[in-house]
């Protein structure tokens, strides 16, 4: 019997949508000023810089229709219909999906905000990298369908996040998650567990740091990829990942610490197996969700228990 208490993005959208919505990886073809050479050459040390979850042949709604067929293919055979197309969230996923001018942005977002099947947007990038002309635009999608703008913080301590490059301190992604909200537009924040030097404290630290900021949290075991700088450490034995019941026990932790009101839009992560050096527990995610809902049952986890606790 279920005893944990989750605010998960699927009942989010069921509440959007009044249906399960199904999110499509596409790429808007940005690069991210930690590549170009703007703020650096070699992206986060944890990044490939691939994109290798995104869509990228043929145009936006050729990318849109393939992935409502996949979709549809895999609804129960009573629901495959044609009549039972399935709802999608556009997901601009890899790289940076502001870092390009508005105008050139303008043709691929209206392509995918208007497209019949979709019926919201989603846009990954940085928080330096949103423009007021930008974000206006955004502002703009958000009053025809929801949108969300998907903030890759990772840790909210700036020694950390300097360590592995990100380029940023965490006074912008607060100012831009505010212009965001100020503006109508739904923040989703993206944080890493398991960084080199980062202590469970600090883990905890960012997720208090991010309650009233954000909409949504996504949560990602540090996976160790081949092509990354994280890589060349962790063969010299620099850095190490944590074991499945460690990663059970801080995510919980961090559960207990985060806003009731705030989705939970991933507990874990897709490392791409090909690349995927540690830890290798996290290539078998049907496994790895198994286990976090067993464990987060077990122990009666309530999300933002702490925070009430506190307030008594």
């Amino acid at each position: 019997m279920k005893t944990s208490s989750i605010y998960t993005q699927n009942e989010e959208y069921r509440k959007l949508f009044g249906r399960k919505a199904y999110k499509v990886s596409l790429s808007a073809n940005c690069t991210c000023p930690n590549r170009d050479g703007t703020l650096g050459a070699g992206g986060c040390a944890f990044c490939t810089g691939s994109g290798e979850f995104s869509e990228s042949v043929g145009s936006v709604s050729q990318r849109i229709e393939a992935a409502a067929l996949r979709v549809r293919s895999k609804l129960p055979a009573g629901q495959q219909g044609n009549g039972n197309l399935p709802s999608l969230i556009a997901y601009f996923q890899d790289h940076t999906n502001t870092y390009a001018p508005s105008g050139c942005l303008k043709t691929v977002f209206d392509e995918a905000i208007t497209h019949p099947l979709v019926c919201g947007m989603s846009v990954g990038t940085r928080p330096d990298c949103l423009p007021d002309d930008i974000v206006e635009m955004l502002s703009e999608y958000a009053r025809v369908k929801p949108v969300w703008v998907e903030l890759g913080l990772q840790t909210a301590n700036d020694v950390i996040a300097s360590s592995f490059g990100r380029g940023y301190p965490s006074s912008v992604y607060a100012e831009a998650a505010e212009k965001l909200r100020d503006h109508g537009i739904r923040v989703t924040t993206h944080l890493i567990i398991g960084l080199p030097g980062e202590t469970p404290e600090q883990i905890f630290e960012s997720v208090r740091f991010v309650n009233g900021k954000t909409d949504c949290v996504k949560f990602h075991m540090l996976h160790i990829l081949k092509g990354t700088r994280y890589a060349e450490e962790y063969g010299k034995g620099l850095i190490a990942t944590f074991s499945l019941p460690e990663y059970m026990r801080i995510l919980t932790e961090c559960i207990r610490w985060l806003d009731p009101g705030i989705s939970v839009g991933r507990m874990t992560g897709d490392g791409y197996k090909r690349t995927l050096i540690a830890p290798k527990w996290s290539g078998d995610k049907k496994h790895v969700l198994n286990s976090l809902r067993n464990h987060f049952d077990k122990v009666g986890l309530r999300q933002g228990e702490y925070l009430t606790f506190h307030q008594r």
